[in-house]
């Protein structure tokens, strides 16, 4: 089964933080064979960036954001280039109110016909009454 992830997940498999247990639930399907991670190649910007502020805030040091990079690149998830879905993704942030980043994931979710799977609860709850909604999953159903 393919499943797309947005940053506020990827991390989570790395930095404990709430819901990163549930996190671990996915990571271990994917271990196991069972799930195929998919995601717009802009997730390790922004996990690059999540970094990079972790270690301003002195949450992480230089050698763990080293070893998580490391282990965040040799993770199995395809990336996916972000131009050609560009036209979908602005699409669908000027239908749904949701940033282009966000509407990128969905953008792949939906050409995937699979789920962007998120802890951010924000955007599930602006897509939870629309027809998308079958596109996305709370990282906490896990």
């Amino acid at each position: 089964m393919n499943l797309v992830i947005d940053a506020s997940v990827l991390i989570k498999f790395f930095v404990p933080e709430i819901l990163s247990e549930s996190s671990g639930k996915l990571l271990d399907r994917v271990e196991e064979g069972e799930v195929h991670l998919l995601a717009p190649d802009l997730i390790y910007s922004e996990v690059g960036n999540i970094l990079w502020k972790k270690h301003r805030l002195k949450e992480l040091t230089l050698s763990e954001t080293d070893e998580i990079t490391g282990a965040m690149l040799s993770l199995p998830l395809q990336g996916e280039a972000i131009k050609p879905l560009l036209p979908l993704a602005l699409s669908l942030a000027i239908a749904y109110r949701v940033t282009v980043y966000d509407a990128t994931y969905l953008s792949l979710a939906t050409i995937y016909e699979t789920r962007l799977v998120t802890a951010d609860r924000k955007l599930v709850d602006a897509i939870a009454k629309t027809e998308l909604k079958k596109h996305i999953e709370w990282i906490g159903n896990y």
